[in-house]
């Protein structure tokens, strides 16, 4: 029999297993365990307030408490909680989402797959572009290549796409057919005097000599988010994406836009796509499809997967792919509630009034003897640490200082992102956020900083 005296983050600690955690460490500590929240706010079990300045994880865009969604999720539920979409069987809300986000994405005459997780739309989407390319007579066209730091998810494929080493280590990944090309990092990465046009343009000639290293007709993708989000906000320097795209033109390679993370507002576009000019072939989308308060993603395919996929099914008998809760009713009501919100509220226009506040408080952050560099772009920025600013050192450690001055914020009130690589702390707070709010957020994380710094 459980002991009555222990609190929730030691119950935690008995039975609980966490993503992303030192498991040795949690069984010690437990965890901070959060109960309820509102707007930009959460609150844990003790009643302690925190500013959520990662929207969980970078997904509850519209901020908790939002009746409107609750209300959403309710009427789905009492009318029709859960039907399938397999076997030529639909469910409304599916067919009324997927008609709407045909009018966002920039992908003509888009067809949609919905399923329920960012991991799940980057590793189905694999899936079916394999079966694509076997169906049109391109069998050996199958390898994908995705960018060193980019994360893409946890499934094994989606793991394979993600190019970060410790999510590769002790799991027996990547898969083969996954390659990766350098991170689009200037700050980190570039030579001592070398411009953003020219560092893009070194990148490009990496994927050019990848690609033909592995020959053209064996690369079927490259897939990218247009701003870097688990690898710590990282933008994309000057012409980047323009050099990129030609070289994936030239040898018939497929732009794969993971707009998991930079999707419904983030980046001050509806998508980031449209920040930079990008013209997928496919995307995939989660997070703030929902506003997190409902699992599901969507793939959105263009005409000439979609009749690939057409032509193997009936190669096969059936598109022999399915899921329990592909295109969830009560998930794609909560989604078309989203849409409503965004539009009557104007959420891509408040983004892109807040972005100034956001980036001028992020700027400030830059004189610190310990800032090597900030960035940000709409409500979606980070701060970048170095040991030696003149040299770009890292701590020793690597991640180290960043990791305290990321608990030092929690006990100050303030929630962050952590990134796998580096010393870098990311923000992406509810894209409901107001001047006020920002101006918060930043004050409790420059005391964090100035605390942990006075400790050194």
């Amino acid at each position: 029999m459980r002991p009555s005296n222990l609190t929730l983050g030691e119950r935690d600690a008995e039975r609980v297993v966490h993503g992303y955690t030192n498991l040795q460490q949690h069984r010690q500590d437990g965890a901070r365990v959060i109960v309820r929240g509102k707007g930009v706010y959460v609150f844990d079990d003790a009643g302690k307030e925190y500013i959520e300045a990662a929207a969980g994880m970078w997904c509850t865009s519209l901020g908790f408490g939002e009746e409107a969604l609750v209300e959403a999720a309710t009427v789905q539920m009492r009318k029709l909680p859960y039907y399938h979409t397999l076997a030529s069987k639909s469910v409304a809300p599916s067919i009324e989402l997927a008609e709407r986000l045909a009018k966002y994405v920039p992908i003509a005459n888009a067809k949609f797959y919905f399923a329920n997780s960012g991991s799940e739309a980057n590793d189905f989407l694999i899936k079916f572009l394999w079966m694509y390319n076997n169906a049109i007579g391109r069998p050996a066209k199958k390898k994908v290549i995705a960018r060193i730091n980019g994360f893409h998810g946890a499934t094994i494929a989606a793991t394979s796409l993600t190019g970060i080493k410790k999510n590769h280590k002790l799991f027996d990944l990547p898969l083969d057919r996954f390659l990766h090309v350098s991170d689009m990092h200037y700050y980190r990465d570039a030579w001592p005097g070398e411009s953003e046009q020219a560092f893009s343009t070194r990148l490009a000639e990496e994927l050019e000599t990848t690609i033909l290293r592995e020959g053209p007709e064996t690369v079927m993708a490259f897939m990218a988010e247009p701003v870097t989000g688990g690898g710590g906000a990282v933008i994309p320097p000057k012409t980047y994406y323009e050099k990129i795209q030609a070289v994936l033109k030239k040898y018939d390679v497929m732009f794969l836009a993971d707009e998991v993370i930079n999707g419904f507002g983030r980046t001050g576009h509806f998508f980031g796509c449209d920040a930079f000019d990008i013209a997928p072939g496919a995307m995939t989308m989660a997070k703030g499809l929902t506003s997190a308060y409902q699992p599901m993603s969507a793939i959105a395919l263009n005409e000439e997967i979609y009749r690939g996929l057409e032509k193997g099914s009936d190669q096969v008998g059936s598109l022999a792919h399915g899921a329990t809760y592909a295109g969830n009713p009560v998930g794609a009501a909560v989604a078309l509630k989203v849409l409503d919100l965004m539009e009557e509220r104007d959420i891509v226009g408040h983004v892109r009034r807040m972005a100034p506040h956001f980036k001028a408080r992020l700027e400030r952050l830059r004189a610190h003897p310990l800032v090597g560099e900030v960035r940000s772009i709409g409500l979606m920025g980070a701060v970048e640490f170095a040991a030696d600013k003149a040299t770009k050192r890292n701590f020793a450690p690597e991640g180290s200082f960043a990791a305290k001055v990321r608990a030092r914020a929690e006990d100050m009130g303030v929630i962050t992102r952590g990134a796998p690589v580096g010393d870098v702390i990311a923000f992406s707070p509810p894209l409901i956020i107001t001047e006020r709010e920002i101006g918060e957020v930043f004050d409790r994380f420059g005391a964090a900083l100035d605390a942990v710094t006075a400790e050194l």
